[in-house]
């Protein structure tokens, strides 16, 4: 088994690495909350497919939550408010590829469009699920709420409940916050085979949030055992471009 990779936070950039100019697809992240917690190296390197190298910080590794509502277009395409806007869930984590390029590994993401799950999975290889899934806000607070449908496990669920604080000023966020929010490139891995992705937007806008209400099964049914007090980040959203994903030699 490969061995965690301690890297320093300020490695990561706040600002897109890689311009997308040719997006095969073009979305927004809107409304959108990040939930951090500590979890064991070796249980996330588990769970990693061959070339992926789980990332940790002083020795210690963390998983995501992170519900938004997507807005999706494909480029020089009309956009199609039932079909293109929909809430998701991602439970992620942050690896270094056989390249040695780092970004997100996601263990799964829950989607309320079934035809946006179907394709996910084709194209990307990514381990989305179908759920039925709500947002709504009351002044600063938001609440997110997701029940899987197929495929399994079937009714894992989790709701989330956020209070927005301040908005960061530009130089508030440190190295810690942009290693937690901006990846700027994807994995997956059908076959024996490690696929890559490239994202592309502008740096995060952060606000300070605190946690209210959780009550989630997600993190777990990915195998992981969070611990620790969480950490908490909210953001309006960004606008994103996504590449082709190609495959990276090991």
């Amino acid at each position: 088994m490969s061995r965690p990779t301690d890297t320093d936070p300020a490695s990561v950039s706040p600002a897109a690495t890689h311009p997308v100019p040719r997006a095969v697809m073009i979305m927004e992240w809107n409304n959108l909350t990040f939930i951090h917690w500590r979890v064991d190296p070796d249980a996330v390197q588990r769970l990693l497919p061959d070339g992926l190298t789980v990332e940790t910080v002083a020795g210690e590794a963390w998983v995501g939550l992170v519900p938004f509502e997507m807005r999706v277009t494909l480029p020089h395409a009309p956009w199609v408010p039932w079909l293109s806007s929909f809430p998701e869930t991602n439970v992620r984590t942050y690896v270094r590829g056989p390249d040695g390029t780092t970004g997100v590994w996601f263990l799964s993401l829950d989607a309320a469009r079934l035809s946006a799950v179907a394709t996910a999975r084709a194209t990307y290889r990514l381990p989305y699920f179908w759920s039925a899934m709500t947002v709504t806000r009351a002044g600063e607070i938001v609440t997110y709420t997701t029940r899987r449908r197929i495929p399994g496990p079937r009714g894992a669920s989790s709701t989330v409940a956020v209070r927005i604080g301040d908005a960061y000023a530009s130089d508030d966020a440190g190295p810690f916050e942009h290693w937690l929010t901006a990846r700027w490139r994807l994995f997956s891995a059908p076959g024996h085979r490690v696929l890559g992705a490239w994202a592309d937007h502008e740096i995060w806008p952060l606000h300070s949030a605190e946690l209210l209400h959780c009550d989630d099964e997600l993190v777990r049914a990915s195998g992981l055992e969070p611990f620790g007090d969480p950490l908490v980040h909210w953001s309006p959203g960004v606008h994103v471009r996504v590449s082709l994903p190609t495959a990276i030699a090991r």
